[in-house]
């Protein structure tokens, strides 16, 4: 009896196994099938106009803590960066009219409280909340833990959500560089006095002092980033 017993235990575990294993094919032909079918394919959720979000970015094993506000209506977009055990932060403030302003601040712990700008002008403005439309599906995904629709964005991003809640989850960029989004605050806005960039943006600094000062705080590889997240505006 001890014997038959334990023979119906094992063979319950393989109709659970198996019937675990069929659900999963099932679930990988639903995709697969929707990957085919351009009817079938999910859309990415466009984002909302006013969102605040922490990433953590991950370029080659150098990390950075990035406070993203985002504001459509009033046509800005903002990045407060702090690289791993940095004493200082690094502000990417962005407008619509494709002016982006690159500053430190003396009271950020700069090293011998140096003020620092360095401004770029761009032929398009920050990212439509639709800028996603057009991208192709690649499939579901799951990455840090999470089942992700992904999709391609004119070979330049991979940008994943969470097919549950349809939050973004994870950003990755042709250079290598990756985006692990941390917290999705819809709705949340930054006070307006936060917006506004330092005086010595304006003129009162030479572009050779404002490049030279900025130099060991700016990541090289963030303008060419930058210059193609604001492209993907024109699409």
């Amino acid at each position: 009896m001890a014997i038959a017993g334990k023979w119906r235990t094992i063979l319950v575990l393989i109709v659970l196994i198996y019937l675990g294993l069929a659900e999963g094919e099932a679930k990988q032909s639903t995709v697969a099938a929707r990957k085919d079918d351009p009817e079938q394919q999910p859309t990415p959720k466009a984002w909302p106009p006013q969102f605040h979000s922490i990433l953590v970015m991950n370029y080659t094993g150098k990390l950075q803590l990035i406070d993203l506000w985002y504001d459509w209506p009033n046509g800005r977009n903002f990045n407060i960066i702090r690289s791993q055990l940095g004493d200082h932060l690094l502000y990417d403030l962005e407008w619509n009219n494709g002016t982006t302003f690159y500053y430190t601040l003396a009271g950020d712990g700069v090293v011998g409280g140096v003020e620092s700008c360095r401004s770029i002008q761009m032929e398009v403005g920050i990212l439509r909340p639709n800028w996603l439309d057009g991208a192709e599906y690649l499939g579901q995904r799951s990455v840090g833990g999470f089942q992700c629709n992904v999709w391609q964005k004119a070979d330049f991003i991979l940008y994943y959500e969470d097919v549950a809640t349809r939050r973004p989850v994870h950003w990755r960029f042709y250079t290598g560089r990756e985006a692990h989004v941390m917290t999705f605050e819809v709705g949340a806005v930054l006070e307006d006095s936060k917006w506004q960039a330092p005086h010595y943006c304006f003129g009162s600094m030479k572009d050779g002092d404002a490049i030279h000062s900025l130099s060991s705080q700016l990541d090289p590889s963030m303008i060419p980033l930058n210059f193609g997240m604001r492209g993907l505006a024109a699409f």
